[in-house]
């Protein structure tokens, strides 16, 4: 059984809701903050990238970018940017892209049930990620971005929601400068909450679809807490996490594409050949960049072509769920074995460009200073699910959904 559970919010006042919300942390740099920031005092980048309003050369890390991201929440909500709700409530939060809607509901999730692994992984973490946001969290004393969570689809849970939807108002309703559609509806009905929380109860297994960093932070702070306050209940809200949760069958995965900076002493007639081993090699003539319309084909941009790679038989194991995924198969017979890269977690040669960017950002990196590029099919819902029910984890950088969720629309305090 999955448990959620309504939460008192801390969310800004309806005429702010717009500049209020913003892009995750980790999908901009530093300097793309501070661009995106200019001239809007109430994004809420100054609470997640706090370093914005700080010195340029300060370390990411400095306890001072954790202080000030603190200091700047406290001060909105005195500000009276944000206000917390009066009672416990669920919301339901839709997006829309290109005309494509997708509805989750928002609430908290146990960290016993991410402990027991009623709420599934399929990345492995990086401990310096881990730890950042882990005193981000520790110190605001809040969940301040929401984790990305999907479930089988319920009809009982769609119904519910889509009634609401229908038979209320929204409480915001507005278009991001990227053009994405934000709607969020309030359920404050004590019937109609304890009928989703039951239908919930019900579900088997949540699954991480995006936010495995700030998911283990957040278990790791409320462990903290139960250690500072050992005659805990339970109850308390630090046992609990933001989180969304959307129905499987309306997300949107895009392509996770690499790019990397040289051909590991090789030439690029002899790295050619060393590709052909594995994968059938054809130019690519189009005007575009080559793009995979299916699973096992992959592009490749090297010295200012494209090429199309299709894998060979017997370079993968098709029963395998981790090795057929086309992240695996581009590692093992591609990235590992002839580029170098052993753990593309942690070496500085290989870079990951989500497919929101498009392929031409591939060629601008290569340009500019990469050696080659590769196109990836998007990795699927079905393909994460049933990886992480077999308890396995998938390679780094596998998944890019679209659209993100904003920061600063909920806040979750653990207190």
């Amino acid at each position: 059984m999955a448990v959620v559970r309504p939460f008192k919010a801390i969310r800004p006042t309806p005429d702010l809701a717009r500049k209020v919300a913003a892009l995750p942390y980790d999908v901009m740099s530093s300097d793309e903050a501070r661009e995106m920031s200019d001239g809007n005092p109430y994004t809420f980048l100054h609470v997640d990238k706090a370093e914005i309003d700080l010195d340029k050369q300060i370390d990411l890390y400095d306890p001072q970018v954790y202080e000030q991201a603190s200091k700047n929440l406290n001060q909105m909500i005195a500000d009276g940017i944000f206000s917390q709700e009066n009672s416990a409530c669920l919301y339901i939060y839709r997006q829309v892209m290109d005309g494509r809607p997708q509805t989750g509901l928002v609430g908290c999730t146990s960290i016993d049930d991410y402990l027991a692994n009623a709420i599934k992984k399929h990345e492995l973490t990086r401990a310096d990620k881990e730890q950042d946001r882990i005193r981000h969290v520790d110190i605001c004393d809040a969940n301040t971005g929401p984790i990305f969570l999907t479930y089988r689809a319920q009809a009982a849970i769609n119904n519910r929601v889509n009634q609401w939807m229908e038979q209320h108002d929204a409480v915001y309703d507005f278009i991001s400068d990227d053009g994405i559609g934000h709607t969020v509806w309030i359920i404050d009905d004590p019937a109609v909450i304890a009928a989703l929380t039951d239908a919930f109860a019900r579900v088997e297994s949540l699954y991480i679809a995006d936010g495995h960093h700030r998911s283990a932070s957040a278990v790791q702070v409320g462990l903290k807490r139960r250690e500072q306050f050992p005659d805990y209940d339970g109850n308390e809200e630090f046992n609990f996490f933001l989180s969304v949760l959307f129905p499987d069958e309306q997300l949107y995965i895009m392509d996770y594409n690499r790019v990397v900076r040289d051909l590991n002493g090789l030439t690029v007639t002899d790295f050619l050949e060393r590709v052909k081993e594995r994968f059938l090699v054809q130019e690519h003539l189009g005007k575009e960049p080559f793009k995979p319309e299916q699973k096992h084909t992959f592009g490749m941009y090297l010295h200012a072509k494209w090429y199309k790679l299709t894998a060979k038989e017997g370079s993968y194991d098709p029963k395998d769920p981790v090795g057929r995924l086309d992240v695996s198969i581009m590692q093992n017979n591609l990235l590992q074995p002839i580029l170098g890269i052993e753990d593309p977690r942690k070496d500085k040669r290989i870079d990951f460009i989500g497919g929101i960017r498009g392929l031409r950002e591939l060629e601008k990196r290569v340009t500019s200073g990469m050696k080659v590029a590769f196109s990836l099919y998007p990795t699927t819902v079905e393909d994460l699910m049933s990886i992480a029910d077999a308890g396995a984890i998938m390679p780094p950088k596998s998944t890019w959904f679209e659209p993100k969720l904003r920061s600063g629309i909920f806040i979750h305090a653990l207190k």
